[in-house]
């Protein structure tokens, strides 16, 4: 029943990404203030808990995931006291909100690392990972994931340090205990303040192979990155996978980590009814279902190469049969590190019908729902083309590798790195057709361009006054979703499991003696459905479409072109 749940089950959570969400003091950055301003307009949309992207104080070549100093709020955002508003205003309001927590590494900036790179006898010198270089290079062939060797000589010292990501990120040494009680103690900083729990990042980078062997990967990394670009088959892309997985077989997923996140898991569990969300897709991440991560992302999902009733249910088969009994599944299909969906999912011609459809699977699938700002009103992609506007460092280093060691024009790197950075998907929210659409005001320079379409209607204030945006869809299917107990606790049944273009689904809960069920046309085709469900009848619950019902016990159930369809189905 929906009371037995814990909040997060039946929580849909909202990604905030700060910096680009509202600008409250007119300096083109987002900012807490601007957050508690628009606290009123989350409610309304009816999400239930909120993300914080990081609001640390750093140097920013990582946009935010390099920190520097755990246990306080950046300048441009705000400050503690403001901090605290924001949370307590949106608990008020209730809604819980989570924070972004970086465990893998830190800011070189970050105080820690300034004292260990200071001497070899600092006593801080084991927080990170030192190491002596052989033959006159790093201590083996390891490679940063964002390119480059993962290892940095340090000349002061005569050493080099590791580093997963960009060489600004130094590795923690969680294997040092003095390590894992200041980050311990970093967590509980913010919980005595009220928030409710934790998105880990990058949880399976925490820990190295010992020993630190080389990689045996035949491929160099360059090679690698071209067998991704190149890859246009899922089978050349489970390819490139494989290769990565050789390539980075001893940096990630190591021995320790699964001790660590039940250590994790008791600290929060102290304080009650609080979450931690893992940024994996690993179902090994639950533990026993009960005694590590609460909730682990659905990623394959998300990675799909095209949404698919096929691949739909080939996933879902495969996830919550994986799942530990005691274990909750979760779901999103966009995040700030992606593509957002209106493109990543679009076809070119049906984009608007095919985002309702999307955000209708999202909300009715069994598990909790994540969302990312600004996917309500189909914000889209924004691709930089004058480089001075980057802020993400991964499109910098493309850029320069793509000229530097692939061989390409000053244009052809340039439309490589828009594609490969982050900020097409982070620029400032759109919430009026006004110059900056209203994120800051006129003659302000925002952090990233504002994307122009926000005078084509991709704004909040339009689609608010119109009964039929996509703004208000998804205000109808959240309110759909707080008030049917099916879409929330039941199980997943799949039906029709051979069609090919429209995926139905029923969602049964018993405790709440509920059924519903779910028909998505994914296709620009109307499809004729006939359903036996026994006898008994649909009653609609949301409906893009008209449906008539059929004779003799059956459910005749004609579904439009990319309809979407939610109806309680009767008892017997």
């Amino acid at each position: 029943m929906m009371f037995d749940l814990k909040w997060w089950q039946k929580a849909v959570f909202y990604q905030i990404y700060p910096r680009s969400f509202a600008d409250a003091n007119s300096d083109g950055i987002g900012d807490l203030e601007g957050i508690i301003q628009r606290l009123d307009y989350l409610q309304d949309l009816g999400v239930d808990a909120l993300w914080l992207s990081p609001h640390y104080p750093s140097p920013l070549v990582d946009c935010g995931y390099d920190v520097a100093d755990y246990t306080a709020v950046a300048p441009e955002y705000g400050d503690l006291a403001t901090f605290q508003r924001f949370v307590d205003e949106a608990h008020r309001r209730e809604m819980r909100v989570i924070l972004d927590l970086v465990l893998n590494h830190t800011s070189d900036q970050h105080p820690w690392f300034i004292e260990s790179r200071s001497g070899r006898d600092n006593p801080r010198r084991d927080w990170y990972i030192w190491r002596d270089g052989r033959a006159g290079g790093p201590p083996n062939n390891w490679y940063s994931t964002f390119g480059g060797p993962a290892w940095s000589y340090d000349p002061h010292t005569g050493q080099y340090y590791y580093h997963f990501f960009f060489r600004e990120q130094p590795d923690l040494n969680w294997r040092n205990p003095a390590v894992k009680q200041a980050m311990f103690q970093a967590m509980r900083f913010w919980l005595d303040r009220g928030v409710d729990g934790f998105r880990l990042d990058a949880v399976g980078t925490i820990f190295e192979e010992p020993g630190w062997p080389d990689h045996p990967a035949t491929i160099t990394q360059a090679e690698l990155g071209r067998l991704w670009r190149d890859a246009t088959t899922e089978a050349e892309r489970k390819i490139a996978q494989a290769e990565w997985e050789t390539m980075f077989k001893h940096q990630v997923e190591q021995p320790g980590i699964h001790e660590l996140m039940q250590e994790l898991r008791a600290l929060v569990d102290a304080y009650g009814d609080r979450v931690l969300v893992g940024e994996s897709e690993q179902i090994a991440y639950h533990g026993d279902g009960d005694n590590e991560l609460h909730l682990v992302f659905n990623f394959p999902l998300m990675n799909s190469a095209r949404l698919t009733p096929a691949a739909i249910r080939a996933n879902q088969q495969a996830r919550l049969a994986e799942l530990p009994p005691a274990a909750w599944p979760c779901n999103t299909l966009g995040n700030h590190d992606s593509s957002r969906m209106y493109n990543r999912y679009g076809d070119g011609r049906h984009d608007a019908a095919l985002a309702r459809l999307h955000l209708a699977l999202l909300l009715t699938l069994r598990g909790t729902p994540f969302l990312y700002n600004g996917e309500e009103i189909g914000m889209t992609d924004l691709y930089l083309t004058d480089r001075s506007h980057f802020r993400d460092s991964v499109a910098h280093w493309t850029y320069e590798a793509a000229v530097g060691e692939w061989g390409m024009t000053a244009a052809e790197a340039l439309a490589l790195a828009a594609e490969a950075s982050r900020d097409r998907c982070r620029t400032p929210m759109q919430w009026a057709n006004a110059p900056n659409a209203g994120f800051s005001p006129a003659g302000v320079t925002t952090w990233l361009p504002v994307n122009p379409n926000y005078a084509q209607g991709v704004n909040v204030a339009e689609q608010a006054a119109d009964p039929d945006s996509l703004l208000n869809t998804y205000r109808r299917l959240l309110r759909l979703r707080q008030e049917t107990p099916a879409l929330v606790t039941g199980d997943y049944t799949p039906l029709c499991e051979e069609a090919e273009e429209y995926l139905i689904y029923l969602r049964h809960s018993p405790a709440d003696n509920q059924t519903c069920l779910v028909a998505l046309n994914f296709s620009d085709r109307r499809q004729e459905v006939t359903l036996d469900l026994g006898g008994r009848r649909l009653r609609p619950l949301f409906a893009s479409h008209a449906h008539t019902q059929g004779e003799e016990g059956a459910v005749r159930l004609p579904l439009a072109p990319f309809a979407v369809y939610v109806g309680e189905v009767g008892q017997d």
